[in-house]
């Protein structure tokens, strides 16, 4: 657990003073008996301002979530049925309804796998997934108060 703890600070430390996407971060200690340190992760987004990652260090897991998109107030079928396909093609990772119906993009691997490259990819597919995937859905969900950014030179 304490490897896992060095490993993310660590890497967190470089992926800020790189001034990279990553431009925000914050730690802190879970007092529920489930999970011991949660981190947040604010990165520069395309199609969303700013994407949030969750890491929770639990005792055999390292779990990684995103808050995608808010539950869908239209074509709800449709909307689910495009993030259901789109599971198909992620790595490491998928689509899932939290508590109160928005959608989060999830993962979880062994603690014992935690290094640099596996943070990497983590946080990489995570920014890519939202900012691939996030147009079309939003489009589908929320189409009267959603409109598509055009892209950036």
């Amino acid at each position: 657990m304490a490897a896992a703890v060095s490993c993310i600070d660590a890497w967190v430390a470089r992926e800020l003073a790189s001034g990279g996407l990553l431009i925000a971060a914050e730690r802190q200690e879970v007092t529920d008996r489930t999970a011991s340190q949660r981190w947040y992760l604010r990165f520069k987004g395309e199609e969303k301002d700013f994407i949030t990652v969750w890491f929770t260090l639990r005792q055999r897991t390292l779990h990684h979530e995103v808050q995608f998109m808010p539950a869908p107030e239209e074509n709800v079928a449709e909307t689910l049925a495009y993030l259901m396909r789109c599971n198909a093609n992620l790595y490491g990772m998928w689509f899932s309804l939290g508590p109160e119906d928005a959608v989060y993009l999830v993962g979880k691997v062994p603690a014992a796998l935690i290094d640099d490259d596996e943070l990497d990819r983590i946080a990489g597919s995570s920014v890519i997934y939202v900012d691939d995937h996030f147009p079309t859905a939003m489009t589908l969900a929320h189409p009267t108060m959603y409109r598509r950014r055009p892209r950036r030179p």
